[in-house]
């Protein structure tokens, strides 16, 4: 393999690259999530639906020891392209659900690196990688989701770090979220997690200058559905995109939000400072 460098038309080439997994839908991951999700136990059989966001338990691949990066995720070059940018987030998500999908199927996920692009942030070159699934069983498309992956330098001493907006003040329902290291810790374990920002202190405040362990962008964006779901039950979602703005960390509290606007829900998550953490839009399907 050439050696990596910040050139896009090099990067680029992994434009189209895919990668398939299959996976059997248990229940194990289901009454796992429930635990960590604190939710009383519940009998789960075949036919049960996996609710929105839960998927991110399944469709694993678990790269061998040897294979990991400097910060606990696998190494690039392979699937996802060689980018030389040491600190990696998940920046975003868009999703359109068409069928839940459900214990004891059979499914698979495809998926396609769509695109690579560089931009100069104000503390310097950031580079966007594009990635999407869609999970199948059989020939029915049952999810399709676009991840939104950032690459970044490392944080310097006076680096110009742009204040996120401030959240809206017209919530119709607020959740405090009280986070732990435990809580980290499991959902990092129920979804083979290895990026050490989560769980590993030292690595967030002198590798990454953080000041306390990063709250997983994913596992935010599924306590705001779950929020919704139980201010909605009964309702299917349809669409979910959402962006995060700002990190969380576990050594404060911060806030779940939401409103209706029309026939979608706006969903945001504050941080300490009353500022935008991400935000998220979901619509219901008919």
């Amino acid at each position: 393999m050439k050696q990596a460098k910040l050139d896009a038309d090099y990067l680029g080439q992994w434009i189209g690259n895919k990668q398939t997994t299959g996976e059997t839908i248990s229940v194990e991951p289901l009454h796992r999530m429930r635990a960590m999700l604190d939710y009383e136990p519940k009998a789960l059989s075949d036919g049960e639906p996996v609710p929105p966001l839960w998927h991110w338990a399944y469709f694993i691949n678990p790269a061998r020891a040897s294979e990991l990066g400097r910060d606990g995720h696998a190494a690039q070059g392979e699937f996802m392209p060689p980018v030389p940018l040491p600190r990696r987030m998940w920046a975003g998500c868009q999703l359109k659900f068409s069928a839940p999908l459900r214990v004891g199927e059979t499914a698979r996920r495809e998926s396609t690196v769509r695109d690579v692009k560089l931009k100069q942030g104000r503390s310097g070159i950031l580079c966007f990688v594009d990635v999407e699934h869609a999970i199948l069983v059989g020939d029915e498309l049952k999810l399709t989701e676009i991840h939104n992956i950032v690459y970044r330098d490392t944080k310097q001493p006076g680096d110009n770090i742009a204040q996120p907006p401030q959240v809206p003040d017209d919530a119709q329902w607020t959740r405090e979220v009280v986070p732990d290291s435990t809580l980290l810790f499991r959902y990092s374990a129920l979804t083979f997690n290895g990026h050490r920002i989560h769980y590993d202190l030292d690595f967030c405040r002198h590798q990454e200058g953080y000041p306390g362990l990063v709250f997983h962008g994913p596992l935010t964006a599924t306590l705001l559905v779950e929020m919704l779901s139980h201010q909605n039950p009964g309702k299917s979602l349809e669409s979910c995109d959402y962006r995060a703005y700002s990190p969380l960390f576990d050594d404060a509290s911060f806030t779940l939000n939401g409103k209706m606007d029309g026939t979608d829900a706006i969903l945001w998550a504050a941080n300490p400072q009353g500022r935008l953490a991400m935000k998220a839009t979901v619509s219901f399907s008919d």
